[in-house]
């Protein structure tokens, strides 16, 4: 069976604080893919423990089936804060469905969450964020040294400032693509940095379209407004659905490693991503049925 066959649509994603539970519900009905609960730097030293609780007992009753990620994001594993989470975490018979991870610099650091999780047989899953120049360089091994881990998140906004550079396109477009080569290494997601200005909904369009172009899922947002134009960037288009289907049809029904179509070749290496699109694609009708 194919790797991406379960894929979920990672098109959009939205933060909502750990401290305001009450905002949870409009979130999810935002239209995002993923809807992540904060905990990390949105939260004030002060409020850590009100927020994990608050945070956690959302998970207490059972969730619906309405197609959008819920996502916890922790404090860093290396901090008093995160250990703390991660304590919770482990304590609870009912954990989120899965963690987001920041300022991630080693694989070290997610094994010995995954050996956690195991232990108690919790079934989390993992999203890990690279925005430090040491997980940029390990990102890598990183990516593939969990089979919990769904997808890498590019932190820009500390990447820029770890680099020494502007947050543009331009001085981050080699960070970028690190990040999309050591996702696509181990066949999962690469989700993009949120676009911070929200009067210029014409210029996150462009940078959503150039991270598709250099292989992301999806894009952040920080705002509910911008969601529907990150899921029409990165949602394949008819033509995108029509060329995948031709091509995994094709594949399957012949008994080599490279075919002919419309006179072009194509090799078999190129159905991985055909297999993504159509995974997604799927999981989209899937969440419109819903809704």
């Amino acid at each position: 069976m194919n790797k991406y066959i379960s894929t979920q649509s990672r098109r959009s994603f939205i933060f909502t604080p750990g401290l305001k539970p009450e905002m949870f519900p409009k979130a999810l009905t935002s239209g995002t893919d993923m809807v992540c609960i904060e905990l990390e730097d949105g939260i004030a030293p002060k409020d850590k423990e009100l927020a994990r609780k608050l945070a956690m007992k959302i998970f207490d009753s059972k969730q619906e089936n309405d197609g959008v990620e819920r996502i916890l994001r922790v404090n860093c594993l290396r901090e008093q804060f995160g250990i703390e989470d991660i304590q919770a975490i482990l304590k609870t018979s009912n954990p989120p469905p899965a963690l987001m991870l920041p300022k991630v610099k080693t694989a070290q650091e997610v094994v010995l969450l995954d050996d956690l999780l195991t232990e108690k047989e919790h079934k989390t899953r993992l999203h890990i964020i690279i925005e430090t120049n040491e997980g940029l360089e390990n990102a890598y091994q990183i990516a593939n040294c969990s089979n919990r881990i769904d997808a890498l998140f590019f932190g820009g906004v500390d990447m820029s400032a770890e680099l020494r550079c502007e947050n543009k396109w331009e001085p981050l477009l080699y960070a970028r693509s690190r990040i999309v080569h050591a996702a696509a290494s181990a066949g999962i997601d690469a989700i993009d940095v949120p676009y911070l200005d929200l009067e210029d909904p014409n210029g996150m369009k462009i940078e959503a379209q150039k991270a598709k172009e250099l292989g992301f899922s999806g894009k952040g947002s920080i705002h509910p407004k911008q969601i529907p134009i990150l899921n029409e960037v990165f949602t394949p288009t008819d033509q995108e659905i029509e060329k995948a289907k031709k091509i995994t049809s094709t594949f399957e029904n012949a008994n080599t490693g490279l075919v002919v179509i419309n006179g072009k070749l194509i090799e078999k290496p190129v159905l991985r991503e055909m297999y993504r699109i159509l995974a997604i694609a799927e999981r989209v009708q899937f969440n419109k049925r819903l809704n």
